[in-house]
């Protein structure tokens, strides 16, 4: 099966949220409103690191309109969020560590009247030094950040006697890599309704990856019991993490509290730019050696991650890195260190890819440099170098064994793309004279070159790291089959996939079923929708609770009409005889029943043995080709074809795969070619859309085709793996290889600079043909 934009087919459904969605009538939580609601609004540091001496809010109290203005003093629980390290402030109160830091917030009437009211609020500040760079602020003399210094975490991997064995190695590149602070850019920028109960409880209207951890840490701050506090958080408009972690959640419900009336707040463009988290920028320096006959023998790396001033989830980002920067490789001597830093500037934290995208980029490239200095086709000497079925993982760890790498790999290789790209596509023939194209392209400044990168993926949170899965089945009472799991809809797919699995697992029609996600009040715990780990925890809770739950629906059928259990089987509107009649309904089932039929199943994702914290068990595979058109007068780079071969098991919904290669890739795009948030000075050069460029449908207009490749192991228990991040990761080195291609010119820092291309003169190549296969 080959998906594209004209793929068909019985298993090609409507989404059921896609009707509201393309009509507009979709309602997500910052569209909400309440009667007497109050606008919510934050005044965030004007600096990026200072003391604060003084917070005075009189005269924004007086301000008519006003209801509320709170500050750190009004906190009644701890003052500090944060997933894995609770230390970012909700409130800071007597230091600053980024222009994002929030120092109060106002409820009133309108936003014209919060907006004023917070220009009335003082605040004096003593400036400290500023810390921009993180390798600035892991030296000895820089000033701490915070009391336990500059370094929020440290890894290490080594693995053989990699500096001796350089010594025997026929090439050795060495090369630093340098990737960009990226925006999430979803389309729903962070915000929320919150509504204070009359029976003392909070109701939270507002957009998250995982609601229950949200209740955690609301309670902490507000010092309310868990029970008291209701998260809704589906549907969202985007996320791909940046709304993993708490963003407005306290101060909407602090202000909630205090008004007693419900309170709206919705970041402005502008605010998201500020103070939400962003894509950790890293620079990887890697040396790399092999032998006469292409195998890699020695890898060195080193990884300095900015994570800017909180953690957030920085230490985990680091880690997944570090497992990554190994990638699909089998390599004998390997030596990985990673710092993540704090600085002065906004907050990276969690990203589609998580770390794996910075690490591919760098990681493939090297392999790139490697093939030239051999002489070698890059496809091949990826091959001679790939895990094999047996192999352990990137840290030596046992994992989950398939074929994955080497189908990717022979999947691409005989794609129409890979086929396609043996010389530059310009014209140039070498018989001619020099620079004299034998036949002179319509435009003769544009240039083109094809790439491939290949990636492992890891899916879940890994070892060490709490990853519960769950979920819940039962025969409500009027007859719908109600599936209920802790996950959140922002755009991926969820509820068309959960349907999906569930007609095709049990037999039900789509008319049977209600899914309820995304209610903190009714939800098992499924654990965060993060880290690629969704589509495979509602699969195997599906397959958990086919057995009992199936059992129970017949046994009550049979008990209510006298048919024997062995001949009947669910299907589409009701309980069937195994020849397809229909014996009852779904509602009439409900109506005689004098108990529930309720089943539930409670497990966690699967881990590997070897007690490294983050090392993972389950892999996606995926390997990538890109052609590109370079114009020299304006430097400027296009990808016009994409191939993605991805080995991810069993397709489970055939849109939403495609959906989200092409998703994944289109945010790749961005992280190559054209978005960076810059930072100077502590702010952000980039305020608003108008001078960050993410990719439009003109960007993604070239052919996008995807070949999934489904079968796994007979051993194996654990059905499809996640897709959502992988299209995202490989693409960046695949640019890079196409642009060296094109133009002879190796690139080593995203985005790709148009100057940097600007006007290179194009040098003819001979193709490297070797036997590939």
């Amino acid at each position: 099966m080959l998906l594209n934009k004209e793929s068909s087919g019985s298993r090609w459904r409507t989404r059921p949220d896609g009707q509201g969605k393309v009509s507009g009538k979709l309602q997500y939580l910052t569209d909400m409103s309440a009667e007497g609601m109050l606008t919510g609004r934050v005044l965030r540091s004007h600096q990026a690191h200072a003391r604060i001496l003084s917070i005075r809010t009189a005269k924004a109290l007086e301000v008519p309109g006003v209801h509320a203005v709170i500050t750190h003093e009004d906190v009644p629980g701890l003052n500090g969020f944060g997933i894995a390290l609770p230390h970012q402030p909700v409130f800071c109160s007597d230091r600053v560590r980024y222009t994002g830091d929030a120092i109060a917030a106002v409820a009133a009437d309108s936003d014209e009247i919060a907006e004023y009211a917070l220009s009335l609020i003082e605040v004096d500040y003593e400036l400290l030094p500023l810390l921009e760079d993180a390798e600035e602020a892991m030296k000895p003399e820089a000033i701490l950040l915070h009391e336990e210094g500059n370094m929020l975490h440290h890894t290490e991997y080594r693995k053989g006697e990699p500096a001796a064995a350089f010594a025997g190695c026929a090439h050795v590149v060495e090369e630093t890599y340098w990737t960009p602070r990226q925006m999430h850019t979803y389309m729903e920028t962070e915000g929320g309704l919150f509504i204070p109960e009359s029976n003392g409880r909070l109701t939270v209207y507002s957009a998250t990856q995982h609601g229950l951890m949200d209740r955690r840490q609301l309670s902490r701050i507000l010092n309310l019991p868990e029970e008291d506090i209701r998260v809704i958080s589906s549907p969202i408009g985007g996320s791909f993490g940046g709304k993993d972690e708490l963003n407005v959640q306290p101060y909407g419900a602090l202000l909630a509290l205090r008004t007693r009336r419900p309170v709206r707040l919705h970041n402005s463009r502008a605010e998201s730019v500020r103070a939400g988290l962003k894509r950790h920028p890293m620079k990887i320096t890697m040396k790399t050696g092999c032998d006469s006959g292409g195998t890699i023998i020695a890898h060195q790396v080193r990884i300095i991650s900015d994570t800017g001033a909180y953690a957030t989830l920085g230490a985990e980002v680091l880690n997944f890195a570090t497992e990554h920067v190994v990638g699909p490789y089998q390599i004998r001597h390997v030596e990985v260190e990673g710092f993540a830093v704090y600085t002065n500037n906004g907050v990276s934290g969690e990203f589609r890819g998580f770390g794996g995208n910075q690490a591919i980029f760098a990681l493939e490239g090297q392999v790139d440099r490697l093939a030239e200095r051999l002489n070698l086709d890059p496809w091949e000497l990826r091959r001679r170098n790939l895990r094999r079925y047996g192999d352990p993982g990137p840290l030596g760890q046992e994992i989950a064994q398939t074929h994955g790498a080497m189908q990717v790999w022979e999947a691409l290789a005989a794609s129409p793309l890979m086929q396609e790209a043996e010389l530059p596509h310009t014209g140039a023939d070498d018989s001619e004279a020099p620079g004299i194209p034998a036949a002179m392209p319509k435009e003769p400044w544009i240039v083109t070159g094809t790439g491939a990168a290949i990636a492992m993926h890891g899916a879940g949170l890994g070892y060490g790291i709490p990853d519960p899965g769950g979920g819940r089945l039962s025969l409500a009472l009027d007859g719908k089959i109600e599936a209920v799991f802790g996950y959140e809809e922002f755009g991926q797919g969820l509820i068309a996939t959960m349907e999906q699995m569930l007609i095709e697992q049990y037999g039900f029609a789509a008319d049977d079923l209600r899914i309820v996600i995304g209610d903190t009040d009714v939800v098992p715990d499924s654990g965060s929708s993060t880290a690629s780990r969704s589509t495979s925890m509602m699969w195997m809770a599906l397959k958990r609770l086919h057995p009992d739950f199936t059992a129970r629906l017949l046994e009550a059928a049979a008990a209510r009409t006298g048919a024997a259990v062995e001949g009947l089987k669910p299907g589409p509107g009701g309980i069937r005889h195994k020849d397809g009649g229909l014996l009852l309904s779904y509602t009439e089932l409900a109506r005689s029943i004098t108990e529930p039929i309720v089943c539930e199943t409670v497990f966690k994702y699967p881990t590997t043995k070897l007690e490294r914290v983050g090392a993972h068990f389950l892999y996606t595979y995926s390997a990538i080709a890109v052609k590109v058109e370079i114009n020299l007068l304006t430097g400027r780079v296009r990808v016009t074809d994409q191939y993605h071969a991805v080995a991810a098991g069993p397709v489970a919904n055939p849109q939403g795969y495609l959906g989200q290669i092409e998703g994944g890739s289109s945010m790749a795009i961005g992280f190559t070619l054209t978005e960076d948030a810059v930072m100077a000075g502590g702010s952000y050069v980039t305020k608003n859309m108008d001078t960050y460029l993410v990719p439009t449908i003109v960007d993604m207009n070239g052919s996008i085709q995807v070949q999934p490749i489904e079968d796994l192991p007979e051993h194996d228990t654990y059905g499809p793996r996640g897709i959502g991040e992988v299209g995202s990761v490989n693409l960046a080195p695949a640019v890079a290889s196409a642009v060296f291609q094109a133009v002879r010119k190796r690139v080593n820092r995203l985005p790709i600079e148009p100057e940097w291309l600007q006007a290179t003169p194009f040098i003819p190549q001979k193709a490297v043909k070797t036997h590939v296969g």
